[in-house]
């Protein structure tokens, strides 16, 4: 281990709990949650068999993306291929997997709507990124419905341990099924992001191949999925979920659990080869289990974002009845070592165990943040809207602007100050919205400023409003969005 870890590790745990303000509140951020639907865990918890059925199961997915959305949450990686079963109506493109049971209640059965289209609107009408989580390997148990169909379409694809399938790395035809699995939702879908879980050898295989076969057959797989994803829209970030520690350090143990020595996955050689845009290590751990790894990780991220994935399920009593600060103090390091953040799970979070929601909502993430830029993609000549016109009133104001085109997002701005700053996390009122207008309530004394975003994350200048010296008189007042959807 290197001199700046150590010193990172004995001096960042003693200042970690000072207030988010120390750091400041960053722009740019990833702020992710799963949102995990095998079983119903997160979402749904109702089944979808009556028109009545599917609006209580739908309202169930507009209440936990209002709640993520007031905790200023950017990004829902939400579970989409569970166990060769799937959350949308797959083609023969996609394998014609079998729907998953947990929208109608029967395996193989439609839910009567498009759950994956319906997720990534929802989305983004409250300004989040919708990422298509996919579990790659594990097939699930070697009778139920999706592992079934797998091995009649595709025979001697899938192996068994236990009472369990999985694909086999080292056929071929696995790099080509999944990856025109996630070309179909690429293709098909808006999603801002596909991530790619369980892209490793089983923990469960005893016998595994020589250690670089196995990592050559793994990135096979990530390879193909890039390709196949990046050649419908090159915008769509490709990620994964590896191990946790990445391997062995100088001067940590892994405990002979990492990813690239023990499953395989060379995650970090797919930051440097171009094939993954960010990644999310599965790091639920505390202490030198924790920030040794935490920053081994973000050195070898190549530039892209590292978005660390925090255990919170581990504060509920019925796990390890972690304390609250065995997360605020990760969280804080995270951001002060430039890295996101993703939390596992949505339920645990919503629930507000042990005060994480109200800590991230109220403090941590008092103000919402945009993605950053992905890299090497960076544009600084996005078209400024124009034509911003703000018309006030006793009770608020309008704003609207023009159109920049087609695939382009827009910001909004306010500040009692002009011109509006756009560089201050403070200041963003929202985020990533697709129409061109807002109301805003009660908007007194403020004004306001606009920007155009592409789907690579890069950002316009701002078109600000007129400056009008009859604001200055106005007095100081709140605000709020009113359409078309509050924060």
């Amino acid at each position: 281990m290197n001199k700046r870890k150590i010193i990172f590790s004995l001096s960042l745990l003693f200042f970690v709990c000072l207030d988010s303000l120390a750091i400041g509140y960053p722009k740019r951020e990833v702020r992710a949650v799963w949102l995990t639907t095998i079983g119903g865990l997160d979402w749904p918890h109702s089944y979808s068999q009556s028109e009545r059925s599917m609006a209580k199961q739908q309202e169930e997915l507009r209440e936990i993306l209002d709640k993520l959305q007031r905790a200023n949450i950017n990004t829902v990686l939400i579970q989409t291929r569970i166990r060769a079963t799937s959350l949308f109506a797959t083609t023969a493109d996609s394998g014609n997997e079998p729907w998953d049971g947990c929208l109608s209640g029967f395996p193989g059965k439609s839910p009567g709507y498009d759950a994956l289209a319906f997720a990534v609107e929802e989305c983004h009408r409250r300004g989040m990124e919708c990422h298509a989580w996919v579990v790659a390997i594990p097939v699930g148990k070697w009778n139920d419905t999706g592992c079934q169909h797998l091995r009649k379409t595709l025979p001697r694809i899938v192996y068994r341990i236990g009472q369990e399938g999985y694909m086999r790395p080292e056929d071929s035809r696995t790099a080509v099924y999944l990856a025109r699995y996630c070309a179909d939702i690429a293709r098909r879908y808006d999603v801002d992001g596909i991530s790619l879980d369980y892209i490793r050898y089983p923990e469960a295989q005893k016998r595994l191949p020589p250690a670089d076969v196995g990592r050559a057959n793994i990135t096979r797989i990530v390879k193909a999925v890039h390709d196949s994803v990046k050649a419908i829209k090159p915008w769509v970030k490709l990620s994964c979920s590896p191990v946790g520690k990445h391997d062995d350090t100088r001067r940590y143990w892994s405990r002979g659990w990492n990813a690239r020595s023990r499953v395989l996955q060379d995650a970090k050689e797919w930051m440097r080869l171009g094939y993954m845009d960010q990644e999310y290590p599965m790091m639920y751990f505390r202490g030198d289990n924790f920030y040794p790894f935490a920053v081994d990780w973000i050195e070898g991220c190549h530039g892209k974002a590292m978005v660390p994935g925090l255990g919170i399920y581990m504060l509920h009593p019925r796990e390890s009845n972690w304390s609250l600060d065995d997360i605020t103090r990760e969280l804080h390091v995270l951001r002060h070592e430039g890295a996101g953040f993703c939390m596992f799970r949505s339920k645990f979070f919503t629930d507000n165990v042990k005060g994480i929601y109200d800590f991230v909502s109220q403090s941590f993430c008092r103000y919402p943040a945009l993605t950053p830029v992905m890299y090497g993609y960076r544009n600084d000549s996005i078209v400024v809207p124009e034509d911003l016109d703000v018309r006030r009133s006793m009770d608020g104001a309008t704003i609207s602007w023009s159109s920049c085109g087609d695939d382009i997002v827009y910001n909004i701005y306010v500040s009692e100050n002009y011109p509006v700053d756009v560089n201050r996390a403070e200041n963003l009122l929202c985020a990533r919205r697709n129409e061109t207008s807002v109301v805003i309530g009660k908007a007194m004394n403020l004004y306001f400023a606009v920007t155009a975003m592409d789907r690579y994350g890069n950002e316009s200048k701002p078109c600000q409003e007129e400056y009008a010296e009859y604001q200055k008189e106005m007095k100081p007042g709140w605000y709020w969005v009113t359409h078309p959807l509050g924060r």
